[in-house]
């Protein structure tokens, strides 16, 4: 014969375990995210553009003939760009920029899943929110608490700013090569 269906005190039992379990998780959740927001830094200085040290080479006739140390331009908004720019931009880094909240959980699924098949790293799952966050405030270390405060930051800068505030921030900041730091120093 079945077992008898459990009694109305059984189903109060577990439904008693249950909220018990997500109250703990709730606390285990705060204190998590405590832990990992105890060491955040500000972020009032975000459109403060830094003065660089950079020296440019002319020849006899005022022609450039090479720049030398660390550039950055003055400070573009997105909407001052042409269109194809940020395009260009969200298509090489993060194609799902507009439709996530800051952390893209199919991106960092994608490359988990690529980088536990290859046995190391070989993709990143960042977001530009991310980078942002990771250029501006964090150190370049690899390890899970730095991965966990750069997604917080993330999290914090896309409730603080708008989605276009946030891509002109990554223009303006972010390491173009050739010492060019921002869109306009490139």
């Amino acid at each position: 014969p079945p077992p008898p269906p459990p009694s109305k005190g059984a189903w109060k039992r577990i439904g008693y375990l249950a909220l018990v379990c997500m109250i703990w998780a709730v606390i285990g959740l705060a204190g998590m995210l405590a832990f990992f927001s105890k060491d955040l830094p500000s972020t009032a200085d975000l459109w403060r553009q830094e003065k660089s040290q950079s020296v440019t080479l002319l020849d006899i006739n005022g022609r450039v003939i090479a720049r030398r140390g660390m550039s950055s331009g003055k400070l573009v908004r997105v909407s001052d760009l042409p269109p194809h720019v940020a395009k260009a931009v969200l298509a090489s880094e993060d194609r799902r920029f507009y439709s996530h909240f800051g952390v893209d959980v199919w991106g960092l699924g994608r490359a988990a899943w690529v980088n536990l098949q290859s046995g190391r790293v070989v993709q990143g799952g960042s977001t530009i929110t991310q980078q942002l966050a990771k250029n501006l405030f964090l150190k370049p270390e690899r390890t899970m608490v730095r991965k966990a405060q750069e997604m917080l930051l993330a999290l914090y800068l896309e409730s603080s700013f708008s989605k276009d505030d946030i891509l002109s921030l990554y223009l303006n900041k972010v390491y173009f090569g050739a010492g060019a730091y921002g869109i306009d120093a490139a």
